[in-house]
């Protein structure tokens, strides 16, 4: 039996790519199209090699204001699109309504299909296109004259599912896993970083976890966790993307002034269920890692260099602390350590369109959400309150600016939320270094909340000479990492480590494109 399988495997594959080159005449179908008739054990083999997670990111194609502006682009399978806005009050309505026209043709198959999503700062909707024909999206009446206005002068974008229908039901079978607590999910998630970030996941030797002494251990020390399976191993899985960190969280250890060690996190979750920052006994945190948390996690302890681990003022490191303890986690700013740059820190397809597109809906599905994760954080980059999303981009567009400029504002580390300064986990980290004096004499030109975990471990902070590293740092590896992994059965990665000096206003002009993510010098 599997002798057949593999040579009908084979014939298909070969079939497949056969017909999938023939460019003389157009086929009546394309062989992508028809994959799910074929037999389980030999389509799905084929759909997982062509499909990606990516896939369900849609493509901005632009955006339609007037019906003298055409917008033309080439679909998934329409290579020939034209769309064009006309405005019209058969509603009666106060500010009437509008028809979006979408012109479709030149199919590269009869059995294709495109799929759209349509968006304004007010609403959001979708549409799917099988004939070679004229299509209409109808819109009765704009919700306000805001709406009315920010159509007439920037259009409904428009957004194209660049996978098509199967395509992007492919990238869903793709993306699934990758929040699944499996073994499956665990794959998927390797699978995921090897492909769109190169990413290598070398095996270790047992023991995977390290036995540790704590009198090693000393303020000031980080440790950063890479989760590779269930709801964390898929969020970082994309945070990693996106951003180029080869790690999804962080903390640090604190000793108090018996010697007792203490990791100080953002983003432990507490018995209510909600992330906040606290300050945990090492014991309990530790033996969280090693027996409660099943999100597959890799662990490395950075030990800083012992001139810094000198300077760290570690009354004042202890000040900060206790004064973050019990506060949420910083999801305000979040998203903002990322974004620097116009284009430079999107990975295809991903823009600033697609970012406010995802935002519109979210701010439709969970306003409160929606709040917390990113109105007010844009109200403090425009120096405004209480305004919502749509308000916020058309405030934008009437100081001359856009949406992109407005997401590369810089965060400031004395912006005051809601419910009080804001840190994610990196953040909570690199503020406690401003605190204890690591960043002197240029901790005013360093805004922390600007900074990934990649950047935080790239920092030159740790220490370099591996001969003052803990007996213990690695001894079951016969790989000697600069830097002690603690726990995992995967060797981490943190390319970069320990090389960069830093630098006034440092990280806050950086690119991060997958899969090099270069960085231009002082960015």
């Amino acid at each position: 039996m599997g002798s057949s399988y593999s040579f009908l495997l084979q014939c298909s594959l070969l079939l497949f790519f056969l017909f999938s080159h023939v460019q003389a005449a157009k086929l009546p179908f394309h062989p992508r199209d028809v994959l799910p008739l074929l037999p389980r054990q030999v389509s799905w083999p084929i759909l997982n090699s062509l499909s990606s997670a990516v896939d369900l990111l849609p493509a901005f194609v632009g955006s339609v204001s007037s019906s003298n502006r055409d917008v033309h682009w080439k679909g998934a399978c329409f290579y020939k699109n034209t769309a064009w806005m006309e405005f019209h009050n058969k509603s009666g309505s106060q500010f009437g309504g509008g028809t979006l026209h979408i012109k479709v043709s030149k199919a590269h198959s009869w059995t294709c299909m495109d799929l759209y999503v349509f968006a304004t700062p007010y609403r959001v909707t979708w549409d799917y296109y099988f004939l070679s024909r004229e299509h209409t999206l109808e819109i009765k009446e704009w919700e306000e004259r805001a709406e009315y206005e920010y159509v007439k002068t920037k259009g409904i974008s428009i957004f194209l599912m660049q996978a098509g229908m199967l395509g992007t039901l492919e990238a869903l079978w793709e993306v699934f896993p990758l929040f699944t607590n499996t073994g499956w999910g665990e794959n998927s998630n390797m699978g995921f970083l090897k492909k769109h970030m190169g990413a290598s996941f070398e095996p270790r030797p047992q023991p995977w976890a390290t036995n540790i002494s704590v009198d090693d251990i000393h303020s000031g020390d980080l440790l950063v966790i890479s989760k590779i399976r269930g709801r964390w191993g898929g969020f970082e899985t994309l945070e990693k993307w996106v951003s180029g960190a080869y790690a999804g969280h962080s903390a640090v250890c604190l000793k108090d002034s018996e010697g007792n060690l203490w990791v100080g996190e953002s983003g432990h979750e507490n018995e209510k269920g909600e992330d906040i920052i606290a300050i945990i006994p090492w014991d309990e945190w530790w033996n969280f890692e090693l027996n409660e948390d099943d999100s597959s996690p890799h662990i490395a302890l950075l030990p800083l260099h012992r001139d810094l681990r000198a300077k760290f003022n570690e009354a004042a490191a202890w000040e900060y602390a206790v004064s973050m303890n019990g506060k949420p986690y910083g999801y305000h700013n979040m998203i903002f350590s990322w974004i620097d740059t116009l284009d430079g820190n999107y990975p295809p397809p991903v823009d600033a369109q697609l970012v406010a597109s995802v935002m519109t809906v979210w701010s439709k599905i969970q306003p409160a959400y929606a709040a917390n994760m990113w109105n007010e954080a844009l109200n403090l980059r425009l120096g405004t309150q209480g305004l919502d999303l749509p308000d916020i981009l058309v405030e934008t567009e009437k100081r001359g600016s856009s949406f992109d400029e407005l997401l590369t504002i810089p965060e400031q580390d004395d912006w005051v939320y809601s419910d009080g300064k804001s840190t994610s986990c990196i953040a909570f980290v690199l503020e406690m270094y401003k605190e204890a004096g690591l960043f002197d004499p240029i901790a005013h030109s360093i805004q922390v909340t600007e900074f990934t975990i990649k950047d935080a471990y790239t920092l030159r902070f740790f220490e370099n000479n591996s001969s003052r590293l803990p007996k213990w740092c690695n001894d079951a590896d016969d790989v000697k990492l600069p830097y002690c992994q603690i726990l995992g059965k995967y060797r981490m990665e943190l390319p970069g480590y320990n090389s960069m000096e830093p630098y006034p206003h440092m990280n806050e002009r950086c690119p991060s494109m997958p899969p090099k993510y270069f960085r231009p010098k002082n960015c």
